[in-house]
């Protein structure tokens, strides 16, 4: 896309930071996506501090876009938000390496914990702790939501993105609108919305 006599891509590797092998792109995944208890918003939350913010590889805006592409595709979120990283970073075999990387090793955790927690499922330590992680990990989840939005909080964007945030909100939590026909009505009205300038 040009604007004036610059040209200006939507998306791929951040060009200002050196490109990342696969190597490099395995061990971030490998880390990030399988260590990071607490779900998916805080594994994103993890990845975005690894990519975004530390290492530069990604550009915020193609964060953004991974992320809510990710939320439109049938099937397991995380996984396609880092198969869509991994393409940003190196196109095919940086999707097929941070997919492998981010499910593979937690697959065998997954089977391996299932087995643990059948055994010790009635052991109050382990319930009790388990409880407390998960109110942590709302508080970490509503971070997460603030790393997406923050770019957008302080500019133009901000009146689009308190009206169809909001909308977005009650359409799914008070009518009970799917998930999927709640974002793609917000992609719809973000499409025809303009951003309101100073």
């Amino acid at each position: 896309m040009k604007v004036g006599s610059q040209q200006t891509k939507l998306i791929g590797h951040d060009e200002t930071a050196p490109a990342p092998d696969l190597a490099q792109i395995a061990n971030v995944f490998l880390r990030h996506a399988n260590f990071t208890m607490g779900g998916g918003s805080l594994t994103a939350a993890a990845i975005h501090q690894q990519l975004v913010e530390k290492r530069q590889w990604v550009r915020q805006d193609d964060f953004t876009l991974c992320f809510a592409l990710a939320r439109l595709i049938p099937g397991t979120n995380l996984l396609a938000f880092c198969t869509g990283l991994g393409w940003v970073l190196r196109q095919i075999p940086g999707a097929i390496v941070a997919l492998l990387a981010a499910s593979v090793p937690c697959t065998l955790m997954v089977v391996l914990l299932t087995v643990l927690f059948d055994v010790w499922q009635d052991n109050v330590l382990v319930s009790e702790t388990l409880r407390g992680a998960m109110a942590g990990a709302v508080a970490l989840t509503v971070k997460t939501a603030w790393i997406i939005a923050k770019p957008h909080a302080n500019s133009a964007e901000r009146t689009r993105l308190i009206t169809i945030g909001s909308a977005a909100f009650v359409l799914y939590v008070f009518l009970k609108i799917p998930a999927i026909e709640v974002l793609l009505l917000a992609g719809a009205i973000g499409l025809f919305l303009p951003p309101v300038h100073a």
